[in-house]
């Protein structure tokens, strides 16, 4: 995986719409990245390791 900044803050996918609910918000760290659901943002937050992130990925566009 590309060297990234420490932290991007979060954000949606270019792909979400403007006036969709349903979208999860990322957050690109160092060593991992953090997902939310963009809805309920204080509900809590999964959190992967960079690499898992990165297979998870691979695999979505393969």
């Amino acid at each position: 995986m590309a060297r990234r900044r420490s932290d991007t803050g979060w954000f949606k996918s270019s792909r979400s719409t403007g006036g969709s609910d349903n979208c999860v918000e990322v957050r690109l760290l160092d060593s991992s990245v953090w997902v939310r659901d963009s809805k309920a943002p204080d509900d809590g937050v999964l959190s992967f390791e960079s690499g898992a992130w990165s297979s998870f990925l691979s695999s979505l566009k393969g």
